[in-house]
């Protein structure tokens, strides 16, 4: 089975589709001066697009990976962001961690693992 790699650079694609699954980056917002919900809002907002545009939605999550810079401050406030955004009975296996992420105003990342619809 071939691998399909959108928006590709040196390090990374933002998405990768093997078979009927899609695999999204580490996401996240673009306001880095803003706080935890808005960023998780901003992040949530580009996953939604990466996913149509590998051809599904957040109905299909299978697993998602969220990374806090303080999971103490901010999980909360995250998880207030994510319970609203996604559609009752959709509940993906999920993991969070606290991590040093890439620039100090970031306060959350996810990566997103998803099935492509039947």
């Amino acid at each position: 089975m071939p691998i399909q790699r959108l928006h590709t650079n040196a390090r990374m694609s933002q998405i990768v589709i093997h078979g009927n699954t899609v695999y999204l980056a580490g996401q996240v917002g673009e306001d880095m001066n803003a706080g935890i919900e808005q960023q998780t809002r901003e992040t949530l907002d580009n996953i939604e697009r990466l996913l149509r545009q590998a051809g599904t939605d957040k109905q299909h999550i299978l697993s998602v990976t969220i990374y806090l810079k303080d999971i103490d401050a901010d999980f909360a406030g995250m998880n207030a962001v994510w319970d609203q955004w996604l559609p009752e009975g959709v509940a993906p296996a999920r993991a969070t961690v606290e991590a040093k992420l890439c620039e100090p105003e970031i306060l959350v990342e996810l990566s997103v693992v998803a099935a492509l619809p039947a």
